[in-house]
């Protein structure tokens, strides 16, 4: 009879340990949040000190015949009579010097040249919800549009899958260098980005094939859809890390790529970038941000964005737009010129220019000149100094990268273009381009001009 006892009492203390969460646990289950991780290296990093230049900072300011330093991959002064014996010297007599040009919104690599139905891999448009495909996976490195860009200044620039679904797909930002592999250009810790479309390109490609959506409202229920399922996604692996540090053994919920990256921008890792050109629909898409307690992030196109521009510098959400493209459909019709102008006349705005095109990448300084043009015939002050910061700065900002480039300071990454004269006027050239301070473009020495390895041999 002893001996029952104690088995019973033993038994009985075993269920009482096992409630306690006391029980072994399984081996703790961890997502991989960066599984392919940036293998970027710069290339050969120069000790360059640029001398007697009209330097356009990024941040508002303009230095008359000033001087840049480049040392171990960064921006190590800017100011006047700056000096370092073992710097190879420049002169900036009559140049102009900007940090590198910033595209927020390509789809190079993604839709190379040349331009064949089978490189044609950046709209998986096969469901309007697809935030499990990553453009990286589509990304072509030998695409000579990198090289055309980088004669136009642009050192770095984000990825996005098109515009056919509701919600496309993760983005990715690159530094535009040679490389054979994608994740030799990946930006090292550059945030995500996650694309998703507004208006007529979901519901005309879902609408034609008689499924959801196919009108706008189709469109909001969509996305509503998507972050409800994505919130209780993100619960579920809320309390199973509860209850692991609380020393239970819970079970691990269903891996699910799809609310593996909604889930990342609720918690605030990943940034949206919303193909979005209509006024009321950016404002709806606004409020969806508030409903699912995440940020808007940017607006690309925003054709109407001077609507609503002191809306979006109270959400600090940024407007990535064009100067001149209208009228291609009917969301595209109510522009003006001056847009960029109108966004950024207001505190804490954030207006970009930026190119959504394999060709107006090679000349983004250019397309903010009409801007800046257009807005001050329309009577905004806005000089270059102002307006360099719509393809630099804001750009940066835009992708969460703002700390690390996109402005000519001390201890930013040493990205930096010299200009034969003003970058906004319709004669420039960008001379030499650095990348952490390697020179990855020199119009005047072809060891510097680096081909694709697709156009070698083809002259």
């Amino acid at each position: 009879m002893r001996k029952l006892a104690l088995s019973v009492t033993a038994v009985s203390l075993a269920v009482l340990s096992g409630c306690s969460g006391n029980e072994a646990q399984d081996p703790h289950v961890i997502i991989n949040k960066n599984p392919y991780p940036s293998t970027y290296k710069p290339m050969e990093q120069l000790t360059v000190l640029i001398k007697g230049a009209t330097v356009l900072t990024g941040t508002g300011v303009m230095l008359e015949d000033a001087d840049v330093l480049l040392e171990n991959g960064i921006i190590k002064a800017v100011g006047t009579n700056i000096e370092n014996g073992n710097a190879t010297i420049i002169d900036g007599s009559g140049k102009f010097v900007t940090p590198g040009i910033i595209d927020v919104h390509s789809h190079l690599g993604a839709y190379p040249s040349p331009s064949v139905e089978s490189h044609q891999d950046g709209n998986e448009m096969t469901n309007p919800v697809t935030a499990e495909v990553w453009v990286e996976h589509s990304v072509w490195p030998q695409d000579p549009g990198f090289e055309a860009a980088r004669i136009g200044g642009i050192t770095t620039l984000q990825i996005l899958p098109g515009s056919g679904n509701l919600i496309g797909g993760r983005g990715v930002t690159l530094k535009n260098i040679p490389s054979p592999t994608m994740q030799g250009m990946k930006f090292p810790d550059a945030p995500y980005g996650l694309k998703m479309a507004c208006g007529e390109n979901p519901k005309r490609v879902y609408g034609s094939r008689k499924v959801t959506p196919s009108t706008r409202m189709g469109n909001m229920a969509g996305y509503r859809n998507a972050w409800v399922e994505a919130t209780e996604y993100k619960r579920a692996w809320e309390k199973y890390e509860r209850d692991y540090a609380a020393g239970k053994n819970p079970q691990a919920p269903e891996r699910n790529l799809t609310y593996d990256t909604l889930k990342g921008v609720l918690d605030g890792d990943i940034r949206i970038h919303n193909h979005c050109y209509k006024a009321e629909e950016m404002s709806m898409m606004m409020d969806l941000a508030k409903e699912f307690n995440y940020h808007a992030g940017t607006f690309h196109h925003a054709v109407e964005a001077y609507k609503i521009a002191e809306d979006l510098a109270k959400n600090n959400v940024c407007a990535a737009m064009w100067p001149e493209w209208w009228g291609f459909k009917m969301e595209a019709f109510d522009m003006i010129q001056e847009n960029a102008g109108v966004v950024d006349s207001y505190q804490n705005s954030c207006a970009i220019v930026h190119s959504d095109s394999d060709t107006t990448i090679q000349r983004l300084n250019q397309e903010a000149a009409k801007i800046m043009y257009r807005s001050n015939e329309a009577g905004f002050k806005i000089d270059e100094a102002k307006a360099i910061g719509w393809i630099t700065l804001n750009a940066a900002k835009s992708l969460g990268i703002d700390e690390k480039t996109g402005s000519l300071e001390a201890g930013k990454q040493g990205d930096v273009v010299i200009w034969n004269q003003s970058p906004f006027s319709v004669y420039a050239k960008a001379e030499q381009v650095f990348i952490d301070g390697a020179k990855v473009f020199d119009i005047a020495d072809e060891a510097y001009q680096p081909k694709s390895d697709f156009l070698l041999g083809q002259d």
